[in-house]
């Protein structure tokens, strides 16, 4: 069928089911701004456009399912986290969140460092030109081969996660002849409020050492102690997908705690202080994220607050945004395939995509919106779960939301705020071809990750 065809058929309202269910939006055919790019809109005929690009004409020309990212808004929030911060802090684009060579250059252009966490972003970073000591190397569990490629690129810092790597980089530090800038990733017992799997400051989980039985403080008397290591500061990252500042200011109260507690050891004043990342977005038009200017405020005068009390100088302040910049600037295009109403449920609405392309759902329970992309409609809304094609119960892309009753085969449905952590841990479960990103900017569309074909995954197979 084709994408333009849209039979009559039994799409009528669900009745809800027993439990707790978004309520039905005035217009299922209005763009909620807060969780669509910014050049997102529709046109004179409905149709939804990026960049001025209708969805219909992107997948017609680059197929679906595709992540489709604005790079002008891309561009903007990179800029805007930059300008919040000023010069006399340091803000560090969370490659994990998403990483390609394109991206790279992006950040480079717009004056913001990089973190990785695995010798194949450092080397996708270094391949599109990030100058190395705009870069920061984290990770709990870097290979010695990871390190001495980091250390002879030059990077600017690398984070320690133990003991055990703190005498790995010295080591191989001394070996090459470096001197090379560290941080100490501390955990300082700050859980934000966030799902479980995503929290990283409590003391059980693999990330850090702990402020807790000064086995932070011992960490700084080692690396004070290492020939091969210039000790620059304190990192802390409390969370994921976080809307409450209060924990960063427990946070930063307790890692200010140790730099004076390490001035008066060892009479040394650090000069830095890397606060993490996890700022949250809007995933649904319940979430409501603060913008930059207003987390910069509230970082940078936590800090002076807790310095000045400590009678300690200011350090500079590194932020680690990923999510809060790339998060927003993507959707995923979708064409609707089967629709299935289970009477007194749901209806399920499944799509040629699912788990591969966006695994958040099914790892983290997490919320999205979706909005039918190809058209308008004056239909009943009607409560649909979409789902995926894989063969898994679990293969959920949004939990519940409405979409218009005429939904049908062929129309295409748009998932917004897919551009972190989806495309970076897309599967080939099932084989799924891991879909294409496609950068749009000033009515241009181009391939910036092409997609898998079925020669890419066969080359993999050499049985």
């Amino acid at each position: 069928m084709s994408r333009s065809a849209h039979p009559a058929g039994p799409r009528h309202a669900d009745v809800l089911p027993e439990g707790h269910f978004p309520a039905p939006p005035a217009d299922l055919n209005a763009l909620d701004a807060k969780v669509w790019a910014r050049t997102v809109e529709r046109d004179q005929d409905g149709v939804v456009t990026v960049g001025g690009i209708p969805v219909t004409r992107l997948a017609e020309e680059f197929q679906t399912p595709a992540y489709i990212l604005d790079e002008s808004d891309f561009r903007a929030r990179a800029r805007a986290w930059r300008t919040a911060f000023g010069h006399d802090a340091d803000v560090f684009y969370a490659g994990k969140a998403f990483l390609c060579r394109a991206v790279v250059r992006w950040l480079n252009e717009e004056g913001l460092n990089l973190d990785v966490c695995s010798g194949t972003e450092l080397a996708t970073a270094l391949s599109a030109g990030m100058p190395a000591e705009r870069i920061a190397f984290h990770g709990n569990n870097k290979t010695s081969a990871e390190i001495r490629r980091a250390v002879e690129a030059g990077v600017g810092r690398i984070v320690l996660d133990s003991f055990q790597e703190t005498v790995r980089v010295a080591h191989i530090a001394q070996q090459l002849g470096r001197r090379q800038k560290v941080q100490i990733r501390v955990t300082v017992g700050v859980e934000a409020h966030t799902h479980e799997f995503i929290a990283t400051a409590h003391e059980d989980q693999k990330f850090g050492i702990p402020l807790a039985g000064g086995q932070a403080a011992e960490a700084v008397r080692r690396v004070l102690g290492l020939d091969g290591l210039e000790l620059t500061g304190i990192h802390s990252h409390i969370g994921s997908q976080i809307f409450d500042m209060s924990g960063f200011e427990v946070a930063a109260h307790r890692v200010v705690g140790l730099l004076r507690d390490i001035r008066d050891e060892h009479g040394v004043e650090l000069p830095e202080i890397d606060l993490g990342g996890g700022l949250g977005i809007a995933y649904t038009s319940d979430d409501d994220p603060r913008e930059p200017h207003e987390i910069a405020k509230a970082l940078t005068e936590i800090v002076a607050r807790e310095c000045e009390a400590a009678r300690l100088r200011t350090p500079r302040i590194s932020v680690e945004p990923g999510r809060a910049i790339v998060g927003p600037t993507a959707f995923t295009l979708y064409e609707v395939g089967t629709i299935k109403p289970l009477q007194g449920l749901r209806t399920y609405v499944s799509v040629d995509g699912g788990m591969s392309d966006n695994i958040r759902t099914a790892l983290y329970d997490a919320e999205y919106s979706v909005a039918l992309a190809s058209r308008t409609s004056d239909a009943e809304p009607m409560l649909v779960r979409v789902v995926g094609k894989h063969c898994e119960s679990g293969d959920i892309v949004v939990k519940d939301a409405f979409l218009p009753g005429d939904l049908a085969p062929g129309d295409l449905i748009a998932v917004p705020a897919t551009g972190a952590y989806c495309r970076s841990m897309a599967s080939n479960y099932n084989h799924a071809l891991r879909p294409p990103v496609v950068a749009v900017s000033d009515g241009e569309a181009r391939v910036i990750v092409r997609r898998e074909t079925e020669e890419d995954l066969l080359r993999l197979d050499v049985g």
